[in-house]
């Protein structure tokens, strides 16, 4: 290898600049970006519509709170919507503002209704309970009360299991006095491992499973929740769709107007 040093002449011009030679493809990666787009906003457009099939759950539904803004509800029974639970209460003196709105509509509009409540690990279930039957009217046509058990929204508060367990009862002997009939347990599947709920309170489930059937539960599930990102017109935004199964729940819708129910 020659490293003999060659000194640049000062009179001699700078050379030209190497031109890196153009891609014939005048689309580039276009090619490749436009379907991928396309594909996405096509999987996006059938994802707000996809539910489970009508021929094995053939009863299916929402659940709403106050986060849905107002709804149209008499546009909801032909886009399939059997049934709907409507949050009433969270913790010991919260009450969801569009709780009496959406309980009227829904019943004017013909669907089976329900309330649930969220129990908050931060209160004493009998307090809990208290302010759910101070706001749900009594109603024998309306779908069984619903207890909502979830990690997420709720305070930050771990109590040991026995503790959960005991503020539950208590919650669920007086509202299963004041309705006369069991309440539905929602559940996730984290807050049942960490409190064995399912195992230890005979109630009807209702198990949170994003899409895929719920594989945990101490039994069949009466409810599924198997999406939160459904879209109706008469809703803004995205909602919770849920199917059921089996017999341990009677539809009884609040009166029967003659709809067609499809779902697209």
């Amino acid at each position: 290898m020659n490293s003999a040093y060659v000194p640049r002449d000062p009179n001699a011009l700078p050379p030209e600049p190497q031109r890196i030679p153009k891609s014939k493809n005048k689309w580039g990666c276009g090619l490749f970006v436009v379907p991928l787009v396309l594909a996405g906003f096509y999987a996006f457009m059938e994802a707000k519509n996809w539910h489970p099939s009508d021929e094995t759950f053939p009863v299916q539904g929402i659940d709403v709170s106050h986060h849905q803004g107002a709804i149209e509800w008499s546009r909801l029974p032909e886009q399939g919507v059997d049934f709907a639970y409507i949050k009433a209460t969270e913790g010991g003196d919260f009450v969801d503002q569009r709780f009496a709105e959406n309980w009227a509509a829904a019943g004017e509009a013909g669907i089976a209704r329900g309330a649930y409540h969220f129990f908050t690990l931060c209160k004493p279930g009998a307090e809990q309970a208290t302010n759910f039957i101070a706001t749900v009217p009594q109603d024998e046509r309306a779908l069984p009360p619903v207890v909502d058990l979830e990690y997420m929204g709720n305070c930050s508060e771990r109590p040991k299991i026995g503790d959960v367990h005991a503020e539950l009862g208590d919650y669920l002997r007086v509202v299963e006095a004041h309705y006369g009939t069991p309440a539905v347990l929602y559940l996730t599947e984290e807050f049942d491992q960490a409190y064995a709920i399912s195992e230890n309170f005979n109630r009807p489930l209702w198990l949170r499973s994003l899409l895929l059937e719920p594989d945990f539960g101490a039994r069949d599930w009466t409810f599924w929740q198997v999406s939160n990102f459904r879209q109706l017109e008469g809703i803004q935004g995205r909602v919770d769709w849920n199917v059921m199964q089996g017999s341990g729940v009677i539809i009884r819708p609040p009166h029967l107007p003659e709809v067609t129910r499809s779902r697209p």
